[in-house]
């Protein structure tokens, strides 16, 4: 196999998981049938919540209560405390409270069973990273993304220097209609993509100042969030913001995707991957806060791009937390790793969806859904919010 190939699905095979397209565990798209596990490790994770994956959950029972006052199809309760003084710029208090974590689509096994979780109140930016909020960090600290820096030749033996470029994958629509098999076909590795560049050197961020920031790996959003002063969110804290109070919807804004008058979020129209109508007014991103907040005041909590969690990513993961049958206190995931697609590969969990996202392939802007992606990759549908 040539370097490029090599290099290619390098980046392309481990990050795409963000977008959930991958899918031999996941089963996104509606119109397949949810793959049979074809090892028996991957049968265990879909179907045995007793299985030996889930040694690392059941090790932090420290994180449960015994008590409490609802169950999994109970409403939320919504803490009562006042947000402490004074409110960090361009943040919203969440208060904290308990609710049903999770949800309950056939073709999200990893994100079943609902589950009660509670948490303490903590603050959350309103939007997205932005491009010019990231400009700042990268001016007073100087800092490199993973997507600028030269591929380390140790990770690619005998490749030549003039092929160790540094890059990004890029969202690249082909011109007709393709299978939904094979996502090489709409992923590109451009040389010269990154922040700075989202789809490749010949862009800029001219007029996309308030576009939310993407090219952006784990690492990077982490070292933005402590130059800050603040952390990547739980994946719990990102559920129970972009619920804003309701009850186990199936959106951040109800049950039905688009009830009356403009969209809710920025996701995909037309038919994928390779007409995006633009219904809803954009192709790619969109600048943050161009869709009506949800029940916390807080824009983009699905669509426009996907979000990093602290958590690492496990498919059994909360069948073990509802099979404690008590509330999990302020969860931070899992203590490590395993993706049967990908066995060996460490993932982080990603939220919230992205442009991207579209009944047809991919619905996981859903605040229950779960997205999944290697620490050190980014594409141009990723991004991230901090939390304090």
């Amino acid at each position: 196999m040539s370097f490029r190939n090599r290099l290619r699905r390098k980046l392309l095979g481990t990050t795409l998981v963000s977008l959930a397209i991958v899918g031999s565990l996941y089963g996104i798209n509606k119109s397949r049938e949810q793959p049979k596990p074809n090892s028996t490790v991957e049968a265990l994770a879909l179907c045995d919540g007793r299985s030996p994956l889930t040694h690392a959950v059941l090790a932090r029972e420290s994180i449960f209560e015994t008590n409490s006052d609802a169950a999994a199809n109970q409403p939320p309760l919504i803490n009562a405390a006042s947000a402490p003084a004074p409110a960090p710029k361009g943040m919203v208090w969440i208060p904290g409270g308990e609710f049903s974590m999770g949800a309950e689509d056939p073709n999200m096994s990893d994100a079943r069973p609902f589950h009660r979780v509670a948490l303490d109140g903590y603050w959350i930016d309103q939007t997205e990273v932005t491009n010019e909020e990231f400009a700042r960090f990268v001016k007073a600290t100087n800092y490199m993304t993973v997507a600028e820096r030269k591929p380390d030749a140790r990770e690619f033996p005998g490749a030549l220097p003039e092929n160790l470029v540094p890059g990004a994958v890029v969202f690249t629509p082909p011109p007709t209609a393709v299978s939904l098999n094979d996502h090489y076909v709409w992923w590109s590795y451009v040389p010269g993509a990154n922040w700075r560049h989202p789809e490749g050197p010949k862009s800029d961020l001219q007029g996309k100042e308030k576009h939310p920031v993407v090219h952006i790996a784990f690492e990077d959003a982490e070292a933005y969030a402590k130059w800050a002063g603040k952390r990547l969110p739980t994946e719990a804290e990102f559920e129970f913001a972009a619920r804003g109070g309701l009850d186990r919807k199936r959106f951040a804004w109800g049950d039905d995707f688009r009830p009356s008058g403009p969209f809710r979020a920025n996701t995909f129209q037309g038919h994928f991957p390779e007409n995006n109508t633009g219904e809803d007014g954009f192709i790619g991103t969109a600048p943050v806060g161009s869709f009506a907040p949800n029940g916390f005041g807080l824009f983009d909590m699905a669509g426009n791009v996907w979000e990093w969690t602290s958590d690492w990513y496990r498919p059994d993961y909360y069948q073990s937390l509802a099979l404690q049958k008590k509330v999990a206190r302020n969860p931070h995931g899992p203590s490590d790793s395993f993706d049967p697609s990908e066995p060996g590969v460490a993932k982080r969990v990603q939220k919230g969806g992205s442009f991207l996202c579209t009944d047809e392939y991919c619905a996981r802007y859903m605040p229950g859904g779960r997205g999944k992606a290697e620490p050190n990759t980014g594409t141009n549908h990723v991004g991230f919010r901090c939390v304090r």
